[in-house]
């Protein structure tokens, strides 16, 4: 789903710091027509990205991305689930198969 592809690839975008704290995002008017896509669908992966505290949106100051935890103490299963999830669906979306993204994160954990 659409709104899934740009949420998984925002979240990827800020885990590895591509985003950084404090950096705005495209408005949901300038990003759904880039996209060729409706603008509710890209608003629904921003309320996601939200939820996920990895976003925070202010009327006014548009969406931005929100400070990450420091040092997370005991990771979150459904969290790391979701995270695995995201970096998986983004790199089907670019076509990589099992073996590519598995490659991946083996060389990305060395």
């Amino acid at each position: 789903m659409p709104h899934e592809q740009i949420r998984a690839q925002r979240s990827a975008l800020i885990a590895t710091g591509q985003l950084t704290e404090g950096e705005r995002l495209p408005t949901v008017r300038q990003l759904a027509p880039d996209l060729g896509l409706a603008p509710g669908t890209v608003a629904r992966a921003y309320r996601e990205l939200e939820a996920a505290k990895l976003i925070r949106t202010r009327r006014g100051a548009g969406s931005r991305v929100a400070a990450l935890p420091s040092e997370p103490k005991h990771p979150d299963p459904a969290q790391l689930a979701r995270l695995a999830w995201d970096f998986t669906s983004a790199a089907r979306a670019l076509g990589a198969d099992t073996e590519a993204i598995l490659t991946a994160v083996r060389e990305a954990l060395d």
